[in-house]
């Protein structure tokens, strides 16, 4: 019983909007000129954190979606995750944002794009829970090196809570945390060949 309370207190505190805003919080304390000002660290905290979380509870009031139990919740906080990074995106296009946080940005549309291809399309089940955990951790090794290999303890205990719950076995967490490192790699790499840096 302790233990599954315990698997359960693990994935509440690890969603990714949670993840998110740890990662925005860390990166505004520690690296000056992140964000360039305070309103581009608001939107970013909006458009990655507020919109994503919102999914939970706006799903009793949407008629699409409440009736659909969990199946339904997880399907709006994917639509509403994907607005929040497309929004985020655009926000950085056009507003004066630092290449890191347009990177930030990239990756999280990307593994957005990339998780959503492998569940629907391709039919290859990847954790997107894993995944908002492993890309806030991946970011934090790039930008403030490689003593936030500790956080890898995090994800540990986010792929023992999974199992233990039986939302996801071994291979569907290890894709899931992959997706985020080769989207951060793939955002950096058009980020340098649009900007430098």
């Amino acid at each position: 019983m302790f233990k599954q309370r315990l698997a359960k207190f693990i994935r509440v505190i690890t969603v990714a909007p949670v993840m998110a805003l740890m990662l925005l919080v860390i990166l505004y304390f520690t690296r000056d000129g992140f964000f360039g000002n305070t309103l581009n660290l608001i939107l970013a905290i909006v458009f990655l954190v507020v919109l994503p979380i919102l999914a939970y509870p706006l799903q009793p009031l949407l008629p699409h979606f409440r009736d659909k139990g969990r199946d339904g919740q997880r399907s709006l906080a994917m639509w509403m995750a994907s607005l929040g990074y497309i929004l985020g995106l655009v926000s950085a296009l056009f507003l004066p944002v630092s290449n890191y946080l347009l990177i930030i940005y990239l990756t999280y549309l990307i593994s957005g794009v990339s998780l959503v291809l492998l569940n629907k399309v391709f039919k290859v089940k990847a954790s997107g829970h894993a995944c908002g955990v492993a890309g806030p951790i991946f970011s934090l090794i790039y930008f403030l090196g490689p003593w936030v290999l500790l956080g890898l303890l995090l994800l540990a205990a986010v792929f023992w809570a999974s199992l233990n719950m039986n939302r996801h076995d071994k291979s569907e967490l290890l894709i899931g945390s992959t997706v985020p490192t080769y989207a951060f790699l793939l955002a950096f790499l058009i980020v340098l060949g649009y900007r430098g840096l």
